[in-house]
């Protein structure tokens, strides 16, 4: 009885750690599929309107999007913890309202070096009204809890896009769900790129993980194996 239930113990952990490993896996497809969407929409920058960030249909999805309109005097939003570089910093966003638009959206400034955190980086409103880029989902923000606050100066910083107090600070009803990060050909703001997978892990490290953790599924059941056979062993010559 004793050694059953060693065996189920070993196989609810063995278990555990195999679907950890394919929850890994999983994370490194959905990561190579939106590369692979990414790329494609970078290579081909087949235009389309601005409005379609607005589109519930494609929050997921990456689109060249191209349009006119005004960034709003709201204040600057800072995500935080954004390394570039190898250099700790913030990605600034302003909030957009599109020509013709109901809903603004978040416009993505560049990468800014924070050197004291006690006098977080500004940038001013930008007097841009043609715009494009990449519509893309808000980064990933990992296992962090989206949080916002607002900071002396006005600014909000936040750990995450989808902060749900993030548009009442904005001054905003609603954002819309995607981000527009502006084309780096556009001289305006930060340090820019069109990376999709910035401070995340690349799909190469999920499967790392994914062969560690079945891998250590692998060892359980084995040591489990060795154990019991030992056992038996024992009580045979007992």
């Amino acid at each position: 009885m004793k050694r059953l239930r060693w065996w189920l113990l070993a196989i609810v952990v063995a278990g555990v750690f195999g679907m950890l490993g394919a929850w890994q896996l999983g994370r490194a497809q959905q990561k190579r599929a939106m590369l692979v969407q990414a790329e494609a929409t970078i290579a081909q920058r087949h235009e389309i309107a601005l409005a379609t960030a607005y589109d519930p249909s494609r929050a997921a999805g990456y689109d060249w999007a191209v349009g006119t309109g005004r960034f709003l005097p709201s204040p600057m939003v800072l995500l935080d913890s954004q390394v570039h570089n190898g250099q700790v910093g913030a990605r600034a966003y302003r909030v957009f309202m599109p020509d013709g638009g109901t809903q603004p959206l978040l416009v993505d400034l560049g990468w800014l070096p924070v050197l004291d955190r006690h006098r977080m980086p500004t940038l001013p409103l930008p007097e841009l009204h043609d715009v494009r880029g990449l519509l893309m989902p808000p980064p990933s923000h990992g296992l962090m809890s989206p949080v916002a606050t607002r900071l002396p100066d006005g600014d909000v910083l936040v750990t995450a896009l989808s902060a749900p107090e993030l548009p009442a600070l904005l001054g905003q009803r609603a954002l819309a769900p995607r981000i527009l990060r502006l084309d780096p050909e556009m001289r305006i703001g930060g340090e820019r790129d069109l990376d999709v997978l910035p401070n995340t892990m690349p799909p190469e490290r999920h499967i790392a993980y994914a062969v560690q953790w079945f891998a250590m599924a692998a060892t359980v059941l084995v040591l489990a194996f060795l154990l019991n056979r030992r056992s038996r062993r024992r009580d045979a010559h007992a």
